[in-house]
């Protein structure tokens, strides 16, 4: 997982504690390392997710009142606060757009030990306005080419920009990945069908703690969220993502039949 909040310690282990947790427990949770900057407001769908006002999972907007967001990311929705338009989160820069959340929905077969389906939606309280620093990430659909060896995506979010490090990048940034295939020989089989890899052989690049939750677009499609991984940006670990294409069908079943205010 890839979240920054201090009852997850494990989210900055080494890889020799990530190899005793992976065996023990699963998995270890995730973070932009390699990445830059982005222009303010240009990642229109990325929201921060806040517990005490405080930065810990990032989310994507799919409709004006749904966030898509990873699971082990959950917490009591009356705890929690969803920033759209943000940037600088040391700052306020005065576009931002707070929403309390009326309704978190994790995916039935979530599992905490392996990470698989690591998923949930997020109901804001009431719809928000799209305008020029707010708009909704496009979802694949059936048409939507296969991910491959060759798909170039770009992961954002506010998550720790060293390894080893306890402090979050107050500037949304991004980098650019590419999916990397077989990787469950990486991870001794632990990859499902509901996962992808993406990252750089080379290493150096790569989502990390306080990154979970958030993003991963490959070609203009929200194709994976940020779940979990061993390190960061190690050349033999790729951050492992939720393969989002598996879960659109539940996603607008979910929408499309909520009756609730």
């Amino acid at each position: 997982m890839k979240d920054a909040s201090a009852t997850l310690p494990m989210r900055h282990c080494s890889v020799l504690l990530c190899l005793i947790f992976l065996t023990l427990q699963g998995a270890c949770p995730q973070r932009i390392i390699g990445g830059e900057e982005v222009t303010p407001y240009s990642i229109k769908y990325q929201v921060s997710i806040q517990y005490s006002n405080q930065h810990y999972c990032g989310g994507t907007l799919i409709h004006p009142q749904w966030v898509v967001s990873a699971a082990h990311c959950w917490r009591p929705s009356y705890l929690i606060k969803v920033v759209l338009s943000e940037h600088d989160l040391n700052r306020k820069e005065g576009f931002e757009v707070v929403s309390n959340v009326s309704k978190i929905i994790v995916y039935y077969r979530y599992s905490y030990y392996t990470f698989d389906n690591d998923i949930m939606l997020v109901k804001l309280e009431r719809p928000v306005q799209l305008n020029a620093n707010i708009q909704v990430a496009p979802l694949p659909n059936e048409d939507t080419p296969p991910l491959t060896g060759s798909t170039w995506c770009t992961v954002s979010g506010w998550g720790v920009t060293k390894v080893y490090s306890y402090y979050l990048s107050p500037v949304l940034r991004a980098v650019d990945v590419d999916i990397i295939p077989n990787c469950q020989y990486y991870y001794y089989y632990r990859i499902t069908q509901n996962m992808v890899c993406a990252g750089s052989y080379y290493g150096g690049k790569d989502s990390c703690q306080g990154d979970s939750g958030g993003p991963l677009m490959c070609n203009g499609n929200f194709e994976g969220i940020v779940s979990w991984g061993i390190s960061c940006a190690n050349p033999y670990y790729p951050g492992v993502y939720t393969r989002v294409r598996n879960y659109v069908r539940w996603i607008n079943w979910i929408i499309e039949n909520d009756v609730s205010n």
